[in-house]
């Protein structure tokens, strides 16, 4: 069956987009690819077709459970029933099932943090597995080095499954980025598919605005002039729930809601799946919503606070306009915004001092271990950062100072080992400093916001398909609220009788 038929047997497209064969056809050939696509292109039909063709199971790492529970249920709707999702929603009887009934399954999606469990590895040692998907790829360098340490191991789950196949995909890989991943998975010769990441339906607009106060009748203006599915982002979670309180109590008549890490996870994705149906039309959100939302018509981001890189907010603003329709991206920020940020960036990292305070502290305490907490609780019981936390305990771990969750520090390892650890954070900081000054350079510049924003990821881009940006003569003030944005009629879970008698083409009453 050639590829274009498989395409439209198994999931009714009738073409392929730029770069999708490509990437497929070398993973069916059996090579290690990397691929960078933009936001919205179709990234996982690179693995859900190879999952049909291949002889075998796919595995794919995804960072969300969110995210593998949406693309389960997308998979399941399109008659693509041997898929599953192996997380801590699943309850431990079913995930027991499960797991004695893997060789069911085409296509397992997993967390970086699952995979490293020694019994989660025994299960999966016994399948004949034919590709090892890494998506959102980039987390491996965005997320691997402090947040989520197990995007950095990797590569030896790849081994302890017999060097399977390995397809890493991603939206937004400098080449820095690129050759992070490329070095963590150990795949030097890895084929390259790096396709332009530019969305020419996108308009950006930047705004420098005075304090908070103006930030939140900006907000209160734009989402007024325009109601349209919304998502704005904040690095602070109080401030993101104030605001939804603030602008739900403005605009009685749309539902609006807040979502960050902090919630439960039933809650967080009872929320998503509102969003998704249309129930839910401004999401006040951080950085831990969005991630491969597959919502076709998302027409505004705002950002209330600038994430810390550059990655970051093409990641977040590439949420818009994944239909092709024209959409915006809106900054609002302030000079002390920078300060912010600059704080948020020295407290994902930990000093050398804490870490050698940690050390000596559980040098003392090897000798009574039943007082020791176990490494993957540091930031419990050292009253640190949880980034932090998982910084020390990778390089502890890298440096043979941690197996399995266990203490091996001893003292003459660590004398030899410290200057490695220290070297290693002095390059973390500075790597994050410049990134955050890229960002902080790019939102402050006179030439062309979308031409400098992309400018670290590809030689050129195409020209917009309708306004540009700020610098270039963009105003969302001016705009015509018919075209290219417009105002749509919302539908709430309380309007069932319109939604009936427009199903049923009744006039109303």
């Amino acid at each position: 069956m050639r590829l274009e038929e498989a395409l439209r047997h198994y999931f009714h497209y009738d073409y392929f987009r730029q770069g999708q064969k490509e990437i497929i056809s070398d993973v069916l050939r059996g090579e290690d690819v990397l691929g960078v696509l933009p936001t919205g292109s179709g990234k996982s039909i690179c693995y859900q077709l190879p999952a049909k063709l291949l002889d075998g199971i796919t595995i794919v790492v995804s960072p969300l459970i969110s995210l593998m529970i949406d693309q389960v249920k997308e998979l399941k709707a399109a008659s693509f029933k041997e898929v599953i999702a192996l997380n801590s929603f699943l309850p431990f009887p079913e995930q027991q099932r499960a797991l004695n009934n893997l060789h069911t399954y085409r296509l397992i999606f997993v967390s970086p943090e699952w995979l490293q469990k020694k019994a989660h590895q025994y299960y999966l040692k016994q399948l004949p597995i034919k590709l090892f998907v890494v998506d959102e790829a980039h987390c491996i360098s965005q997320w691997g080095h402090e947040f989520r340490p197990d995007y950095q191991r990797l590569a030896e789950v790849i081994e302890t499954l017999n060097h399977p196949p390995v397809l890493a995909l991603s939206a937004t890989a400098t080449p820095d980025v690129q050759a992070d991943i490329i070095e963590s998975l150990h795949k030097p010769k890895m084929k390259k598919h790096i396709y332009p990441m530019d969305r020419k339906n996108i308009a950006f607009c930047i705004e420098e605005v005075e304090n908070d106060q103006e930030k939140l009748k900006q907000i209160t203006e734009i989402t007024t002039s325009y109601v349209v599915p919304s998502l704005i982002y904040f690095t602070s979670r109080q401030t993101a729930e104030e605001t939804a309180l603030s602008l739900a109590a403005k605009h009685p008549k749309r539902n609006i809601a807040y979502y960050h890490g902090g919630m439960e996870a039933s809650e967080r994705l009872r929320i998503q799946q509102q969003f998704m149906n249309n129930q839910i039309d401004i999401i006040c959100c951080t950085s831990a919503f969005g991630m491969g939302i597959n919502k076709p018509d998302i027409r505004l981001v705002i950002h209330y606070h600038l994430p810390l890189q550059i990655e970051s907010y093409i990641q977040e603003v590439g949420r818009a306009g994944r239909d092709g329709k024209p959409s915006v991206g809106v900054i609002l920020y302030q000079k002390g915004d920078f300060r912010l940020s600059a704080s948020m960036v020295k407290n994902e990292l930990p000093a050398m001092e804490d870490i050698d305070r940690l050390v000596a502290t559980v040098l003392n305490e090897q000798q009574h271990p039943m007082e020791l907490p176990p490494p993957d609780q540091l930031h419990m019981f050292f009253d640190m950062n949880e980034g932090a936390a998982r910084f020390i305990q990778r390089q502890l771990q890298k440096h043979g100072l941690v197996r399995d969750n266990e203490w091996m520090i001893d003292e003459t390892k660590w004398k030899q080992v410290r200057s490695k650890v220290m070297n290693y954070l002095e390059e973390r900081k500075r790597y994050k400093n410049s990134k955050l000054y890229e960002l902080y350079e790019w939102v402050q510049t006179k030439e062309c916001l979308r031409k400098t924003l992309y400018q670290p990821f590809q030689d050129d881009f195409e020209e917009p398909s309708g306004q540009c940006c700020s610098n270039c003569g963009f105003d969302w003030r001016k705009w015509d609220p018919v075209s290219p944005l417009h105002t749509r009629e919302t539908s709430y879970p309380g309007d069932w009788r319109k939604k009936l008698q427009k199903i049923l083409h009744l006039k109303e009453a």
